[in-house]
């Protein structure tokens, strides 16, 4: 028994060790709205130039209402976010974890919390190497007080991308579907073969539905060609929906009502209906982004308050949808497929709800399924939104070289590109 004991031990530390390397992932349910993004662009990933001046601002607040210590360090992962096998001594210039110390108590809100922020890198904590990396932000010095993780990229600029969206030449998803063509010149990278590197394409910031693993379809010289009939293909969705929470006191054409009997508020946003059989509309959205802001007072990161905000999704006939789960992705849930952003269907209204604990700004989000059978089944918008090539998205084509004499996947390239723009 004592033996079975500590094999369970054993397992139970592995997983645990397993869970502290998810990215995007918050550990303390104290910590709300973490953010990373360049500096002075809320819509934008957290993505910096090796060795140059560029600037991460770092934001999330600690609902206990009272400053504590917390730390930050960086660790070096492959393109598959799995921490690659490299020492932090060598790809840290300076010192491997640091406190943060700037932080704000909150003022004139209902809610009580501290906010903490930071621009990073700093000078005494530099990322030596390009490549991702997970920023861990943990409590009292102490790693296994883990707070939260972010993603972060560091590029070092030495081959350049192609790239444009185009539709399918598959009849069948020629309308619904679009499909990233692009080229990669690897003139100043020693490479010897294509399996040295690797391609990722992102859709609106979105890791769940990345495409990874695309082989080349031709070499010609130093130029890589992608362009199989198959690959590189999303759907398309549809245009985000949006809620403007900047104010709790003026609702906005999105909010049905505010209940001010509680502390902090009920927020309720109108019911959105199933779109997936309505004809396509074009209006600028967000892609998914938020921003965290205000009308009402000066400075939006301390100075605004917090509420729980309530969404409803009705689907056709209200009944919900047979063998698939209803997930809300944006950057409110951290555009993952889990627990945080699954939506629950209510019997007795006919509805799928889900309710967030919010700070005042704009939100940008979509609704989609994924079927519960399959677990490697991608999510998507075909039934709550429908697919349609002429929707406006954003993709991010990342690119990765490994050198003979390399330990980890270099990030070398990356360029973005907007449906709209690109055709």
């Amino acid at each position: 028994m004592r033996k079975i004991f500590l094999a369970s031990l054993v397992v139970l530390s592995a997983q645990y060790l397993c869970a502290q390397r998810l990215p995007d992932h918050v550990y303390m349910p104290e910590i709300r709205t973490p953010k990373l993004f360049q500096a002075t662009n809320q819509q934008s990933l957290p993505l910096i130039a090796l060795n140059s001046g560029d600037q991460l601002e770092l934001h999330f607040d600690d609902m206990t209402g009272y400053p504590r210590n917390f730390y930050y360090t960086f660790v070096l992962c492959n393109a598959d976010w799995k921490p690659a096998d490299v020492s932090p001594f060598d790809y840290i210039k300076g010192f491997s974890q640091n406190r943060l110390s700037q932080y704000r108590v909150s003022s004139i809100t209902s809610s009580k919390y501290v906010h903490y922020q930071a621009l990073l890198p700093e000078k005494s904590c530099m990322p030596a190497k390009s490549g991702n990396y997970l920023l861990k932000v943990y409590l009292d010095s102490d790693t296994s007080k883990l707070a939260f993780t972010k993603r972060m990229m560091v590029v070092d600029n030495r081959a350049s991308i192609g790239a444009a969206v185009q539709q399918p030449y598959d009849n069948e998803i020629l309308r619904t579907h679009q499909k990233i063509q692009l080229a990669v010149n690897t003139q100043q990278l020693n490479m010897l073969s294509p399996q040295q590197t690797k391609v990722v394409i992102l859709q609106n910031n979105r890791w769940d539905n990345a495409i990874r693993d695309i082989q080349p379809t031709f070499i010609r010289g130093n130029v890589i060609e992608y362009n199989a009939e198959q690959d590189c293909i999303f759907p398309a969705g549809k245009e985000y929906r949006w809620a403007d929470l900047q104010s709790f006191r003026f609702q906005s054409d999105r909010v049905d009502r505010v209940d001010k009997r509680n502390d902090p508020v009920d927020v309720y946003i109108k019911p959105d209906m199933e779109r997936n059989n309505q004809r396509y509309i074009f209006f600028r959205d967000r892609n998914g982004w938020d921003e965290i802001a205000t009308t009402e007072s000066v400075n939006p990161w301390w100075q605004t308050d917090y509420a729980y905000v309530h969404f409803t999704f009705a689907p056709a006939n209200n009944q919900p949808f047979a063998g698939k789960s209803v997930y809300m992705m944006g950057e409110a849930t951290g555009n993952q497929v889990g627990d945080t952003s699954r939506m629950y269907y209510d019997a007795a209204q006919g509805v799928y709800t889900k309710t967030l604990f919010l700070k005042q700004g704009y939100y940008s989000y979509t609704y989609v399924t994924k079927d519960d059978r399959n677990r490697d089944a991608k999510a998507d918008a075909t039934l709550t939104d429908g697919n349609y090539w002429e929707t406006e998205n954003e993709y991010t084509v990342l690119f990765y070289f490994r050198s003979f004499s390399s330990r980890h996947d270099e990030l070398v390239a990356v360029t973005t590109l907007n449906s709209r723009g690109g055709r």
